[in-house]
């Protein structure tokens, strides 16, 4: 619970986003973020988390619809809700000729409350690189200052657009830390990534956007439990598919071979699982090639995204018609 009695520290409401010449990048999305909780806006090009976005950090208003942010509205009470907020953009354009510490410093000066700007640059690793011109520091470099940047002011709430773009892995995985580490210090996280893997390891729960609308919600389980998971293996030599037992016996959905090769589709894992490997048993066969794996975030995903090919197929059909 915050200071003005909301649990939800950011709250979305049938929010609308139309652009000159009638384009609605954003149609009618509700959600809300409590705090200390990370949580991902993931969706394709174009369906829409940067619109989203700029109306939540108050860069423009609504068409339709409300947000709030600790109960106020970012637009048009920006001047109570930005001190308490911090945005890393995809990219900063700093001046090149300053240095580190330079840039956190000027940073700092146009920040309430700012910490140190070293300490702002300790939380990233940069403490080292304090004295380097922007212009000589790397793309990974360049995203751990955008980051030190959005801490200076120890926001509630930290708007991350793709916070990880150009880190090696090694990089990757101290931003990961630290997004841990603030969440659990109690600050709210919005992240927009189009690194599926990142999501599912940092968010608490996500919305996959498409086409400017909400077209899956929930903790990252419960996104990829709407997923079947896959079995593939090749069939033994001498084996056909009806050799083995009936797969609506092990609980598969579907299943499809290419050549020697078959997959199969399950919500029971373990059921066909089991079923499968205790038939090759039996039958004294090896199961080449096999792989089991549960549903991941990225099925979820592309499915959505292989939906918005074919709409996308089936309305450029419609319009030559």
């Amino acid at each position: 619970m915050n200071t003005n009695g909301h649990e939800h520290v950011i709250e979305v409401t049938d929010l609308r986003r139309v652009y000159g010449g009638g384009f609605e990048a954003v149609r009618g999305i509700s959600f809300s973020v409590r705090r200390g909780e990370v949580f991902a806006l993931l969706g394709t090009n174009g369906a829409g988390k940067t619109s989203t976005v700029e109306l939540l950090e108050g860069l423009a208003p609504p068409t339709d619809g409300r947000v709030r942010i600790f109960g106020h509205d970012p637009h048009t009470e920006r001047a109570v809700v930005r001190p308490r907020t911090g945005v890393m953009l995809q990219e900063g354009g700093f001046p090149s000729e300053l240095t580190v510490a330079e840039t956190a410093r000027m940073w700092a000066g146009c920040v309430s409350g700012a910490r140190p700007p070293l300490q702002a640059l300790g939380l990233v690793g940069l403490e080292h690189r304090a004295d380097v011109r922007v212009k000589q520091l790397s793309g990974g470099e360049r995203r751990r200052l955008d980051l030190a940047l959005a801490l200076l002011g120890k926001p509630e709430v930290l708007f991350l657009d793709e916070p990880t773009t150009g880190l090696d892995a090694e990089g990757r995985r101290e931003t990961w830390d630290l997004v841990r580490e603030l969440r659990d210090g109690g600050t709210t996280v919005l992240l927009t990534t189009h690194y599926l893997e990142e999501a599912e390891d940092l968010a608490d729960r996500l919305a996959i956007l498409h086409r400017g609308s909400i077209a899956a919600t929930g903790t990252p389980a419960e996104v990829t439990a709407a997923q079947p998971s896959r079995i593939s293996f090749e069939l033994p030599e001498g084996y056909f598919l009806g050799d083995l037992p009936p797969l609506g016996r092990l609980g598969v959905l579907g299943h499809e071979v290419e050549g020697r090769l078959v997959r199969l589709r399950t919500r029971e894992l373990q059921r066909a699982a089991t079923g499968l490997l205790g038939w090759a048993e039996q039958a004294g066969v090896e199961l080449r090639r096999l792989d089991v794996r549960s549903a991941s975030l990225e099925e979820a995903f592309l499915g959505i995204a292989r939906q918005a090919a074919a709409e996308a197929a089936t309305d450029v059909k419609e319009y030559a018609v």
